[in-house]
């Protein structure tokens, strides 16, 4: 879809307390006490149970590779029927699931009701800046790109106070948009380039930016839209691995190396669908692999000065802020620069992997970015360095693989991650009246 669309502030949880008697008080008001501060711990524990299992039909729902039944749910998570039907029916009424039309099954009795992530009534909204563009993806729980817009330009050592700003009306603009065709909100999360600390900033550094120690979220706060919905923070390539890892998550595999070729290179290690985030998030700056060789710590380029898009271009005797085409074409006609200058950058990026292989002990790499795109012209150098400098080679040759994830993988993968939230938690959605049975411990997840 091409058209805008805001958001409504996220409802908040209740505050649950445990009374405690005071000070002092008779040993046998105390006692009362004692039984009231159990009933309620016991209420409090009733309902994280009871929220832990709506979190966990929903997962079911979302991450089904077809449309799911309540039997099916019921089966495969050790939950009865009966509570599965009363917390279906309760995500039904806060729109976050919807029922399909009957299929008929081999057994008797009625035909099996499929059950499916709504589209278009929660949304989560993806931002990115990048070298050479600003982004706004907004995803609903069906995984659909509800709207989205991109502003193309180049922000190479660039204000970040004027890019920001510019982003903010960007993204508030959607989320009016959004709010106005009754589409609620779940949050926003911010891809950057750089070292983010932790979740909420500030940016440490984003070198091809020109950024260095930004309170980011600061000042996006300063627009009165995002003012109420501050983004989460993460690196692009990390996020887009996430967005990877979605696409991968029914086929796999489910680890993986992920690099993102652009005019600065970002990695990320996936293990079992999940992101190696590292103590502080900042793992994965495959760009900043040392490629020199002697044992000079001084010698050599990093493989972003190698194979980044600025580089390749370059070393290809095209502008670097021409468009990738340039340098497809040139690679088509059989042009000495261009076929060098990807050799070069090929080799150079299957030594800075096989390091990553050699540390992390995983069966596959995945091209993103302008690597897909060059995939063609990379694989086979990229290929004999794993085999070369791989110690496992010879007993499990790594896999080269081209990202699926479709084109501004971090804008979805930061969108995904706010969703992820939403179906980890997702009591706090709307009037969540229904009345249910007792909560019961869950059989299997």
């Amino acid at each position: 879809m091409t058209d805008d669309r805001d958001a409504r502030a996220q409802p908040g949880t209740t505050a649950r307390h445990v009374a405690v008697p005071p000070a002092g008080t008779r040993p046998h008001a105390a006692r009362g006490g004692l039984r009231g501060a159990g009933r309620a711990a016991a209420a409090a524990r009733q309902r994280t149970l009871r929220e832990h299992n709506l979190s966990l039909v929903l997962r079911k729902v979302v991450d089904a590779r077809d449309p799911v039944s309540r039997a099916a749910i019921a089966t495969s998570t050790g939950l009865t029927r009966a509570t599965v039907s009363t917390l279906v029916d309760r995500l039904i009424a806060v729109g976050m699931v919807v029922e399909l039309a009957p299929v008929a099954t081999s057994r008797a009795g009625r035909p099996a009701v499929p059950l499916a992530p709504a589209r278009g009534t929660i949304a989560a909204v993806g931002l990115e800046v990048n070298v050479d563009y600003l982004g706004v993806r907004a995803l609903d729980l069906a995984g659909d790109v509800v709207v989205e817009r991109v502003q193309d330009g180049d922000f190479r050592h660039s204000d970040p106070t004027a890019v920001l700003d510019r982003l903010a009306t960007l993204a508030g603009e959607v989320i009016a948009g959004l709010s106005a065709d009754g589409v609620q909100v779940a949050g926003a999360a911010l891809a950057l380039p750089g070292l983010v600390d932790r979740v909420t900033g500030p940016l440490r550094v984003a070198p091809n930016l020109g950024w260095r120690d930004v309170d980011v979220v600061g000042l996006l706060a300063t627009h009165p839209v995002l003012a109420g919905m501050p983004p989460l923070l993460g690196n692009e390539a990390n996020l887009a691995a996430r967005a990877e890892a979605w696409a991968r998550r029914h086929e796999g595999p489910l680890s993986f190396v992920y690099v993102s070729g652009e005019v600065g290179i970002g990695g990320a290690i996936v293990l079992d669908g999940e992101i190696f985030p590292g103590q502080h998030g900042w793992s994965g700056e495959i760009g900043h692999t040392v490629m020199g060789s002697g044992g000079d710590p001084d010698s050599g380029d990093t493989l972003e000065a190698i194979a980044g898009q600025d580089a390749l271009m370059s070393a290809a005797g095209l502008d670097p802020h021409a468009p990738l085409d340039a340098l497809l074409e040139a690679a088509a006609a059989g042009e000495p620069d261009a076929l060098r200058a990807l050799g070069r950058a090929g080799a150079a990026l299957g030594t800075a992997l096989a390091n990553v292989v050699n540390i992390v002990d995983v069966g596959d790499v995945v091209l993103g970015g302008t690597y897909a795109a060059l995939a063609d012209h990379l694989d086979e150098a990229v290929r004999a360095q794993l085999r070369r400098r791989v110690l496992t080679a010879p007993w499990s040759e790594v896999r080269v693989g081209v990202a699926r994830a479709g084109r501004y993988p971090a804008m979805t993968g930061a969108a995904l991650a706010v969703l992820r939230a939403v179906v980890e938690d997702p009591a706090p959605w709307g009037p969540m009246a229904i009345e249910e049975p007792e909560p019961e411990a869950v059989g299997a997840g």
